[in-house]
């Protein structure tokens, strides 16, 4: 596995990073490809992934939000046989259950309401390719009987349809949630779940990826610098400092939309961390991080916990509630589920909609403070 080595820094500031003339990644493929790290986690993973990519095996990749799941997918589908076919992704959980099986099987003309012209679906599309399943736990029961026989038979019929179809795809699921646990609950079958996980492959929160904060850092500071056209030199080594010290409950997400924000603001050449974050989430986290965790835990109440861990995903994400960039989105809960338990924790929102004012404020001004 190529990953971006890149060469020893001062104690004072990250310069190699930003050279015109500064070292290129080894990697030859897709940047949606790329899992960038060094430690001893994300090596151990990489390395069990190579070994099931060139064969046909299903793979079941869990993990908490935020950490590289599909990237890990990809990495998989550009090392197997299946390389030039399509990579097709569907989040299981952004579809509404009435049309999840159509989305994944297609369906014919007239099947439902609705159904004006035949449509093809996933398991079509990614044919000759791989197939990911993401949020694959969140499949209703009707709609996991189907999947299963497409695993066992390697054919599916069309919603409406009578016509068996071939499904020559290669299928990688993927799950923040405890499929085992659904599976003993009821809300997940067990024969899907041992179909899915012929090879488990779980990716590691980046808490435990010693020093692939650094890497990952330089890497996302120099695509967003690009993105927005600003010319970056080097990394102030406090800012370093802060961003490895800082727990990142939404891991990988979270510290690229920590550290776009932070370039959006920045104002130098030198690369700091929006004054906001630093203020507000870092002596936090130096505290989280020095306490044991028994301690921690049986100190504070559930509550007080879950009150943390949003304000900080709040944080991170500007304080924005729903959408891709939003705090809902880095947690792994729907936008209404966080809404509905900030209100139970008493989380007063600090920003909101000014209406006819076209912004995002407070409530006076329509200006959001830090």
């Amino acid at each position: 596995m190529a990953i971006e080595i890149r060469e020893a820094v001062s104690s004072t500031v990250i310069r190699p990073v930003f050279r015109a003339a500064g070292p290129a990644p080894v990697r030859a493929l897709d940047s949606r490809t790329e899992l960038i790290g060094t430690s001893t986690a994300i090596e151990a993973v990489l390395a069990r992934a190579r070994k099931v990519a060139p064969t046909e095996a299903s793979v079941l990749v869990t993990g908490e939000t935020g950490t590289g799941k599909e990237l890990l997918a990809r990495e998989i589908h550009a090392r197997s046989a299946r390389v030039d076919g399509p990579f097709v992704s569907i989040n299981c959980a952004a579809i509404p259950q009435t049309l999840i099986a159509s989305e994944l099987f297609g369906h014919e003309r007239g099947a439902f309401t609705g159904a004006l012209q035949r449509r093809l679906g996933r398991f079509e599309l990614a044919a000759g390719g791989t197939l990911f399943l993401d949020e694959v736990g969140e499949l209703p029961m009707e709609t996991q009987v189907m999947l299963l026989r497409v695993l066992q038979e390697r054919e599916f019929e069309r919603i409406g349809g009578s016509r068996a179809l071939s499904a020559d795809v290669r299928v990688i699921a993927a799950t923040n949630r405890d499929l085992l646990q659904a599976v003993a609950e009821g809300r997940f079958r067990s024969d899907l779940y041992y179909r899915l996980a012929v090879f488990p492959l779980e990716m590691p929160p980046l808490r435990e990826r010693a020093g692939d904060v650094r890497l990952l850092a330089e890497h996302f500071v120099r695509r967003c610098a690009n993105a927005v056209g600003k010319t970056l030199h080097e990394i102030d080594s406090d800012a370093l400092a802060r961003l490895e010290a800082h727990s990142w409950p939404g891991n990988v997400r979270e510290l690229q939309n920590v550290i776009e924000r932070s370039v959006i603001v920045g104002e130098s050449e030198t690369f700091s961390v929006d004054p906001c974050w630093q203020a507000d989430a870092a002596p936090t986290d130096r505290a989280d991080r020095c306490a044991p965790a028994e301690s921690s835990a049986s100190a504070r109440s559930l509550d007080d916990i879950q009150r943390e861990a949003i304000v900080r995903a709040l944080q991170s994400c500007a304080w924005i509630i729903g959408g891709p960039r939003g705090a809902a989105a880095l947690l792994g809960l729907k936008r209404t589920t966080l809404q509905a338990r900030m209100q139970k924790l008493g989380i007063v929102p600090r920003y909101r909609h000014v209406p006819g004012s076209g912004q995002i404020g407070s409530d006076r001004s329509g200006i959001a403070p830090c």
